[in-house]
């Protein structure tokens, strides 16, 4: 039976963190749906289930690579604000490079590593 299922699977996408993202949604919205029946929520089930699988089973690699680079590029940005509370970050006003700085140092001199560009600043 496993062997059949892995020739099965064999040339398809598979699973990767946007189908689990997926299914974690879907799972979400059962639990919503125990508490708070409605047809939108079925209906928000089955595609959700629908589009999981056809990603699942899908021989277009490229596509569904796509998809995923675009959730992993949202969640690499959204990641990027979670040190809002120890590093302050500035913008070099010559290139425009982005440079992190912790907090608590007092005003110092920021060099940018890019351009050489250098400017005080508080942390």
């Amino acid at each position: 039976m496993r062997e059949k299922l892995a020739r099965f699977m064999y040339g398809r996408y598979g699973v990767d963190e946007f189908s689990r993202f997926l299914l974690m949604a879907v799972l979400v919205i059962v639990i919503v749906n125990l508490f708070f029946p409605s047809a939108l929520w079925a209906a928000l089930m089955l595609a959700g289930i629908i589009f999981i699988y056809s990603r699942m089973f899908s021989k277009n690699h490229t596509r569904c690579n796509a998809q995923n680079q675009w959730y992993l590029s949202k969640v690499r940005r959204l990641s990027c604000y979670k040190d809002f509370r120890t590093h302050h970050i500035y913008t070099c006003k010559s290139c425009r490079q982005k440079i992190r700085i912790p907090r608590g140092k007092g005003k110092i001199m920021v060099r940018c590593p890019r351009c050489g560009f250098e400017f005080i600043k508080r942390s």
